[in-house]
């Protein structure tokens, strides 16, 4: 089944971010990609923004997760609190200038501190066994009868 097409106020917003980012931090390596969902912004090789339909997704210290989560407008991006510090903020949460200006100062702020998630290690090239043809492979002895 096709991509349902991305909404307009949803297009607005990641424009929004990516002024954003521009603006406050300059010369930083910013990489965009789709994650849980989201369209997300890869900052230095971690993820700082994102926006998931109408919704500001940020990145804060996990530390402080009980207390902003308190926050009107704003929510856990983990119902299971698996996920510390990230949060999905909606439009009434960030509707000011100064309000869109904490969420993604704070959001930058992290950044650096944050733990980059680890790579996932590439499969290994075959082996010279796995390269060889059936008939030289050792088999089970299960196969024995067949011979």
């Amino acid at each position: 089944m096709p991509r349902r097409p991305i909404a307009p106020e949803t297009l607005q917003l990641i424009d929004a971010v990516r002024d954003a980012l521009a603006a406050h931090a300059p010369g930083a390596e910013v990489e965009e990609k789709t994650m849980f969902g989201c369209h997300v912004f890869m900052v230095n090789g971690k993820m700082c923004l994102g926006v998931e339909n109408d919704e500001l997704l940020v990145r804060l210290p996990p530390e402080t997760h009980a207390a902003v989560a308190e926050t009107p407008g704003l929510r856990p991006l983990s119902s299971k609190g698996l996920m510390l510090g990230y949060f999905l903020v909606g439009p009434t949460a960030y509707a000011t200038r100064e309000a869109w200006l904490h969420w993604v100062g704070g959001a930058i702020a992290f950044n650096p501190l944050a733990r980059a998630t680890p790579k996932k290690k590439k499969k290994a090239a075959a082996t010279a066994d796995d390269a060889s043809p059936p008939s030289t492979r050792k088999r089970h002895s299960v196969f024995d009868s067949d011979l």
